[in-house]
C-alpha cells in the first residue's frame, strides 16, 4: 500500500466538492472523486489536481443507486491504493410541501443525502480499520439542520439527522483513531462566482458578515477538519455561514434589525 495519503470526495466535479478536491490536493493528498452529471467539469477538476503534482482518479456514480456507495469506495481504493480521508458532498436539495409529499420524493432525498452518506462512511471506515489508518471523515450538512424552513421537512430533516449521526459515528470510530465531523454551509455561491458583486447579491443583507459564502470558504473548513491541525476534534458540526444562523427572526434588539441583521438599512462593510 502506498505511503502517500489519498482522499475520496463523493461529488467532486464542481462547487463545494471541486473546491474540496483542490484544497486537499494543495495539502498533499492524492485525490479520487465521483461525478454524476458534469463530466466536462470533472475532467477540468482532475486536470487542476494533476497540475499540482498529485495523482487523480475520477468516475461516475449516482448515489441514489443502492450499491453506489460500496462501488465508489472500492474504486477509489483500487485506483489510489488507500483512502485516508472521505468527504461526502454529493446530495440533492429539494423543497417539498408537507401536503404534497410522496414516498418517491422522500426516498430521493433520503437515499442521496443520508443513506448513501452512511454507507460511504461504513465502507471507508472498514478499509481504514483493516489497514490501521487513522483517517478523517467529513460530511457536508447544512444550516437547514438547525432551523425550520417552509417546505423543508425532508431536506432539513435529513441534514439534522446527519449531524446527529456524525456524533455516533465519531464515538464508534474513535477506538480506531478515525475522526468524523460535519461542515454546515449557509447561503453559498457554489458555481465559482466569488466576486464581491456576486457574493453580495439578493439575500446577502440577511447575513451578519454581509455576503454569501463561496465554495472555497467551505473547502477550507473541510481541509482543516481533515488535517492533523484538527487532530483533537471529532463529532462536531462546524457552521460556515457568515453568522446567518445566529439572529432570531424577530430579533429587534437593534433598531436596524429586520430578519436577522437587515443589511438594507446598514452600510455593508468591505
Amino acid at each position: 500500500m502506498t505511503d502517500t495519503k489519498s482522499a475520496l470526495i463523493i461529488g467532486g466535479s464542481r462547487g463545494i466538492g471541486r473546491a474540496s478536491c483542490l484544497a486537499l490536493a494543495r495539502d498533499g493528498y492524492d485525490v479520487a472523486f465521483t461525478w454524476h452529471s458534469a463530466q466536462d467539469d470533472a475532467a477540468g477538476t482532475a486536470k487542476e489536481i494533476e497540475a499540482m503534482g498529485r495523482r487523480c482518479a475520477y468516475f461516475r456514480a449516482d448515489m441514489g443507486e443502492p450499491d453506489a456507495p460500496e462501488r465508489a469506495v472500492n474504486r477509489a481504493i483500487e485506483a489510489m491504493g488507500r483512502v485516508d480521508a472521505l468527504v461526502t458532498v454529493a446530495g440533492v436539495t429539494r423543497w417539498n410541501s408537507t401536503a404534497e409529499l410522496t414516498g418517491e420524493k422522500i426516498d430521493e432525498v433520503y437515499n442521496c443525502d443520508y443513506r448513501a452518506v452512511l454507507l460511504c462512511t461504513s465502507y471507508a471506515a472498514r478499509h481504514m480499520i483493516e489497514h490501521e489508518i487513522k483517517g478523517s471523515i467529513v460530511h457536508i450538512s447544512s444550516v437547514h439542520a438547525f432551523a425550520a424552513w417552509a417546505n423543508d421537512g425532508v431536506y432539513g430533516g435529513m441534514k439534522a439527522a446527519l449531524n446527529r449521526t456524525t456524533e455516533s459515528e465519531a464515538l464508534d470510530l474513535s477506538l480506531y483513531g478515525i475522526r468524523v465531523n460535519c461542515v454546515a454551509p449557509g447561503m453559498t455561491s457554489v458555481r465559482g462566482e466569488d466576486s464581491p458583486e456576486n457574493l453580495r447579491r439578493e439575500w446577502a443583507y440577511k447575513i451578519p458578515l454581509g455576503r454569501y459564502g463561496c465554495a472555497r470558504d467551505i473547502a477550507e473548513a473541510v481541509a482543516f477538519l481533515a488535517s492533523d491541525r484538527a487532530s483533537y476534534i471529532t463529532g462536531v458540526t462546524l457552521k460556515v455561514d457568515g453568522g446567518m444562523s445566529l439572529p432570531a427572526m424577530n430579533d429587534d434588539s437593534r433598531p436596524e434589525a429586520g430578519y436577522g441583521w437587515d443589511r438594507r438599512r446598514m452600510q455593508v462593510r468591505g
